[in-house]
């Protein structure tokens, strides 16, 4: 590997302490920022230097890590995307790779397969842990990326996934139109939305969805 440099998005300071400990044994690799929550990434991203690769977690507060992926293709289609995550799920993966992720690494098997797994995303290559089926790789993210399969997550808009998540996370609607920097009442028509289009009649339906996706812990 030549000289990398990279971002770590991770919700768990530890995990990321962790993670520079490994990323240590490659001298060629540097630390260029880390963010704790998909906001703070897009915010680093926009205006620090771009990194060769980012690795990101999936469930992080505010943005999650799929959403993330959308947002770090349209500042920069060049940057690499790895996946790190405790999901052990074909529906969260499907929808990492049709969002631009290069890589979906799990946790548990991360100090076996970190460094192949880095490599094969930044020489153009995809990398899918190999505690999940093999048969993923050889012929679904072919077809995911050609085809750009449609989700059942992708009814929802990019911002109604961010307003889903602050719900499920138990903000208040004041609370979510400051984070997102819109009104009140846009907030309740993005969830009249949400809930019309996953066809949801209660909060608790919704939260159940959101933990199910993925978009919480």
């Amino acid at each position: 590997m030549t000289s990398c440099r990279i971002v770590l998005a991770d919700d768990h300071a530890l995990f990321r302490e962790g993670l520079k400990m490994v990323l240590a044994q490659r001298p060629e690799c540097t630390i260029a920022g880390e963010a704790s929550d998909g906001f703070e990434l897009l915010t680093l991203l926009k205006h620090g230097a771009p990194p060769d690769l980012v690795i990101l977690d999936i469930s992080m507060p505010r943005l999650r890590g799929i959403e993330a992926i959308r947002e770090i293709r349209d500042i920069n289609a060049n940057i690499k995307i790895l996946i790190l995550t405790m999901h052990r799920d074909e529906h969260l993966l499907c929808e990492a790779f049709v969002a631009g992720a290069d890589g979906y690494l799990l946790k548990e098997n991360v100090t076996k397969e970190l460094f192949g797994a880095m490599d094969a995303v930044l020489r153009g290559d995809s990398h899918i842990s190999s505690l999940m089926d093999q048969q993923l790789k050889d012929s679904w993210v072919k077809l995911f990326r050609e085809q750009r399969v449609m989700m059942p997550g992708d009814k929802l808009s990019v911002r109604e996934k961010e307003v889903l998540k602050l719900v499920a996370e138990g903000a208040s609607n004041k609370q979510i139109a400051d984070s997102l920097f819109i009104s009140v009442r846009t907030v309740d028509h993005h969830r009249a939305k949400i809930m019309e289009k996953l066809n949801l009649k209660s909060a608790a339906e919704l939260i159940r969805y959101a933990i199910t996706k993925g978009f919480v812990e």
